[in-house]
């Protein structure tokens, strides 16, 4: 099998990595956004993102001949390696519950917000567990530091949502009262200077056409979107954020736990489970538990989302493109994070959670987030991206060298 060995290999990896992890979600919010439901849209991405992970066990988990020391990824099935196979699938059942509730999450809170504070929980805790598994191969006195920026960045993402979602409110209520003054109810408020003539309130004009943060703009996206958030608590998408934060930062530790076994659970002479083989596995359980799980959430729905079933979702093709693109580059993403963790120790390879940096762009560039806010929300993006970037910084400069 193929295996990174070089710290600059491993970066590459992290670098490729954070690229894909962080174009995957805006492909999923765009998705919800066109209205497609949730349910559909994450079995269309669990199909590709197992498939990523076989092609990755088939292809790099089978170069080159297979030895007693470095087994390939046929030979390891065999192998009575329970205990690491275990740890792996512990790790792809918390990811898969983490997936499935950010996709929530995105629609109350927004793309850049979630990625930034759930990224930022999966720093501060999952980099000081892997820290200590890992034999303290990084350099605490950079690696510490760069966690305790990014756990600035969460109290800054925080803030930043309830500005923003303050300057949301205003809009609106400025919307409606200008409705109210000439006489005319909200629901059929038309808003000629931003939409063309078109009825927001009853569907007839699309977001694209309205003005990006203006009123309209919001009307016209929460008519069209799958995931209805007027009238919600924000406390129940930063609830849901803050819980899927903490699924994330107990990942790669299980993962960590089952290729490198630092509690010596495998018996004498048996192998540690390859960064293939342990991400095949962590794949299938992140599989099975996303299939189980978004099947119940057909007939039994979540967050007043409506009722679908099998046969529907299969009949379902408009966005099955974009969904099965969303889970290769996440199932190629996690895979190429593994390997560069491998190499570089785990720790330094949650510098990958600089993905926000990318969904960020994609959330401005594509989904308009932030038009027309105020003075104070712009500083607090700024301000959060900016540490954002030095805590990644601080971390990729703690990265080690394993030992064989």
């Amino acid at each position: 099998m193929y295996l990174v060995e070089s710290k600059g290999g491993a970066i590459l990896c992290m670098l490729i990595s954070l690229t894909f992890l962080g174009t995957w979600p805006a492909v999923m919010t765009l998705l919800e956004r066109r209205g497609r439901l949730p349910q559909h849209t994450y079995l269309d991405y669990s199909i590709t993102n197992l498939l990523a992970a076989v092609i990755i066990a088939l292809t790099f988990g089978e170069i080159g001949k297979s030895t007693p020391d470095s087994p390939n990824f046929f030979v390891q099935l065999s192998q009575n390696n329970w205990p690491s196979i275990l740890f792996a699938m512990a790790g792809g059942v918390v990811l898969s519950i983490g997936n499935l509730s950010t996709q929530y999450a995105w629609a109350f809170v927004g793309l850049s917000v979630v990625e930034v504070v759930t990224s930022s929980i999966t720093v501060v805790i999952g980099t000081t567990l892997n820290y200590f598994l890992d034999d303290k191969i990084n350099r605490a006195e950079i690696l510490f530091p760069g966690v305790g920026c990014f756990l600035t960045a969460v109290c800054l993402g925080s803030f930043l949502h309830a500005s923003n979602a303050a300057d949301n409110k205003k809009k609106l209520s400025d919307y409606t009262v200008g409705a109210e003054a000439t006489g005319v109810s909200t629901s059929k408020q038309t808003v000629t200077n931003n939409v063309g003539a078109k009825d927001l309130e009853n569907g007839r004009c699309s977001a694209e056409k309205a003005k990006a943060g203006t009123a309209g703009f919001l009307i016209a996206l929460e008519n069209r979107r799958a995931i209805k958030v007027f009238g919600k608590s924000t406390l129940i998408g930063l609830a849901i954020t803050f819980f899927a934060g903490g699924c994330f930062s107990l990942f790669t530790p299980a993962f960590n736990l089952a290729t490198n076994d630092q509690w010596n659970t495998l018996k004498e002479g048996v192998p540690h489970l390859s960064v293939y083989t342990a991400f095949f596995y962590f794949s299938v359980s992140c599989f099975v538990l996303a299939i189980i799980l978004n099947i119940t959430f057909l007939y039994h729905p979540v967050l007043n989302l409506p009722r679908s079933s099998l046969k529907a979702y299969v009949r379902d093709w408009n966005g099955r493109g974009w969904a099965f693109l969303a889970g290769f580059l996440c199932g190629f993403g996690n895979g190429l994070q593994f390997m560069g963790g491998q190499a570089a120790g785990y720790a330094a390879a949650d510098a990958v959670q600089a993905l926000p940096l990318v969904s960020t762009f994609w959330g401005v560039l594509i989904f308009k987030e932030y038009r027309k806010s105020s003075r104070r929300t712009y500083v607090l993006l700024v301000s959060m991206l900016f540490m954002f970037i030095v805590a990644v910084g601080v971390l990729m400069g703690s990265s080690g060298h394993r030992k064989k």
